[in-house]
């Protein structure tokens, strides 16, 4: 499906982690498929399904409201009925990535941390036994050599600084703007007034994310689910790459090492 680029607003398919166009991030990336988990349960098998190794190991903890220091975790606080992701640093404070009724989006914040823990494993375990050499080479080939490796870091620095500097722009979901119900997806806005039409993008104040109400409808009296009306359209949920399944080159190998001392325990995530 063709999306717009929130930075460049050039058109897009939802599978392209970056922007050919600009380079900016996705927000849509991985997003979509089949194959994604949307509950903690389906989670829970999908970590299950992968061979991964225990939740001790990784420090990713599904379903539990792990305590010490040094965890990515997922679970619903029944007294308040809201989903928690967390991360719990090397100081042993916590910071909540998510917390809210919407399951799916916590479902899937956790989830892509978790594969993005995976291919650094990986990278780790790929990385290691290769043999070394004792040769020495010019200078003017290590400068060669060390600008190729550094200048791609610092444009991929430069991006990253851009997603964080810049704007950002709607997530898809369900808004609530000055007292009116919204409905945001690949550039397009919709308005609720007894039911569900096209509309223009309306006017707000600071940041969108603001007004967010989340990514599924929550059973509000005040509107309906947008997939029920008329402006609904399937492709909204259906990817072009839903034939590639990212899931069959991310199962674990038993025989790789998991090194959860490797993972930047120092960030709020």
């Amino acid at each position: 499906m063709k999306i717009k680029c929130e930075y460049c607003n050039n058109y897009i398919d939802d599978s392209d982690e970056k922007c050919p166009g600009c380079g900016s991030p996705n927000r849509y990336y991985n997003r979509v498929g089949n194959q994604v988990p949307t509950t903690i349960e389906e989670l829970e098998k999908w970590y299950k399904d992968h061979n991964l190794p225990p939740y001790e190991t990784t420090r990713f903890f599904i379903g539990i409201n792990y305590t010490e220091p040094k965890a990515f975790g997922i679970y619903k606080d029944e007294s308040t009925g809201k989903f928690i992701v967390y991360k719990n640093k090397d100081t042993g404070e916590r910071k909540i990535r998510y917390e809210g009724k919407d399951e799916k989006y916590a479902v899937n914040e956790l989830y892509l941390k978790l594969k993005e823990e995976i291919l650094h494993q990986k990278s780790l375990n790929n990385n290691s036994g290769r043999p070394t050499t004792t040769k020495t080479l010019p200078k003017s080939v290590l400068a060669i050599i060390i600008g190729a490796i550094v200048a791609p870091i610092l444009i991929e620095l430069f991006i990253v600084g851009l997603f964080f500097i810049l704007p950002k722009g709607p997530s898809r979901g369900y808004y609530n703007i000055n007292g009116q119900e919204y409905y945001y997806v690949s550039g397009d806005w919709y308005i609720f007034n007894n039911d569900w039409t096209s509309t223009s993008e309306p006017t707000y104040d600071g940041n969108i994310s603001d007004y967010y109400d989340g990514y599924s409808y929550g059973g509000n009296d005040n509107y309906t689910d947008i997939t029920t009306s008329s402006v609904y359209d399937e492709s909204w949920d259906t990817s072009s790459s839903s034939s590639s399944d990212w899931d069959s080159s991310s199962s674990w190998d038993s025989s790789d090492s998991w090194d959860s001392s490797s993972t930047d325990w120092g960030s709020d995530w």
